[in-house]
Parts: structure tokens; C-alpha cells; sequence
């Protein structure tokens, strides 16, 4: 298995949809319908704020994404949600969205999403782009690792706990568990 951090470009569809299958249950509320979110999601991906897992023959395994001061893995702003949903759908979908937001921080490198190819799952990806997100953060002279959990995704936690996250806070949704489908996310940190 080969980490390579960005994204090729013939590849933008699939990890939008591979996004999409990790994402979409808390998402499809509020970027519905489903065309439309995948559309935006492949036109806002950063290639930057990404590092590929592929196999020996090239095929696309897995993506981890960060986040930075200069941008996200999905980095849209407002003017492409506007172009994709209309003013009004931009404005209430903004609003919705930054509520699941998470702020970057000096000391913590933020990882912002892993998602893996259905058929590869349970074959070590998860590990290896961990790995390569702790190789990320410590080559940008970070101490600790940080990424949030829902509660709904307790095997993506138990591969964050196998690895030596260490769980430090959790959040619940309140009412807006309706929208976005999970009561709760969890704080997780791994010293580099």
C-alpha cells in the first residue's frame, strides 16, 4: 500500500462518492438532493488537504482529509454553495453546516475525515492513513493529532482507540440530532 498526500485528477469523482457513502447519513438532510451534494462535493475537494491510500496497481483504497489554516479536504465557500443550491439554499444550508464546523487550532493538527473503499475495509487502510496523517502533523511541527468521532461510527472509534486516540471530550447534538442523524461527537487525541 502506497500514501501519496493529494488527489489526482480523475479521481475527484470517486472520492466524492467514496465522501459521500462516509458522510452523506449526517449530511443528506441538510445538502440533499444527493445529485447536487455530489456535485459540489467534487468541485470544492482540495487536493492539498488530502492523503491517498492506493494499492500496488494504483487503484484508489482510502483518503484521510485535514484541515489547515489555508483550507479543508471540502473547502467550498459560500459563493459555490450559492452556485450549486441558489441564495436561499446557500444561506440556510451555510447556516446548518457551520454548526457541524470545527475550528483549527496552533497546537493540534486536525484531521478532517477518513473514509476507505468499501472492498477494502478491514484489509489495514484505516491504519496506514492514520499513519500518514501523524507523519503529516509532525513534519508541520505539531505535538498532538486531533479529530472528532459521532457516536453512531463506533467502528471508526475503535480503530481511533486501537491506534492510542485518547477520547477528551464529547459533545451532544441536543435537538439537532433530528437533522444531522448522530447524538453525539467525541474529541480524540493522539500525541505525535
Amino acid at each position: 500500500m502506497i500514501t501519496s498526500k493529494g488527489i489526482k485528477p480523475d479521481e475527484r469523482e470517486q472520492v466524492a462518492t467514496l465522501y459521500w457513502e462516509a458522510f452523506g447519513p449526517k449530511l443528506a438532510r441538510v445538502m440533499h438532493p444527493e445529485p447536487k451534494a455530489m456535485a459540489f462535493i467534487e468541485k470544492v475537494l482540495d487536493p492539498e488537504h488530502a492523503i491517498c491510500a492506493h494499492d500496488r496497481e494504483g487503484k484508489l483504497l482510502g483518503v484521510a482529509g485535514f484541515k489547515t489554516y489555508e483550507g479543508a479536504l471540502v473547502n467550498g465557500t459560500f459563493e459555490q454553495l450559492s452556485q450549486a443550491y441558489g441564495p436561499f439554499g446557500a444561506v440556510w444550508r451555510a447556516a446548518l453546516l457551520s454548526l457541524l464546523e470545527r475550528d483549527t487550532e496552533d497546537a493540534r493538527f486536525l484531521m478532517d475525515g477518513i473514509f476507505v473503499e468499501p472492498t477494502a475495509r478491514g484489509q489495514g487502510v484505516g491504519t496506514t492513513l492514520l499513519k500518514a496523517i501523524v507523519t503529516e502533523a509532525h513534519r508541520r511541527g505539531f505535538g498532538e493529532v486531533r479529530l472528532d468521532v459521532i457516536d453512531a461510527n463506533t467502528r471508526a472509534r475503535a480503530l481511533y482507540e486501537r491506534f492510542g486516540f485518547v477520547p477528551k471530550h464529547t459533545q451532544n447534538m441536543g435537538l439537532l440530532r433530528h437533522i444531522f442523524g448522530f447524538k453525539s461527537a467525541t474529541t480524540m487525541i493522539y500525541q505525535v
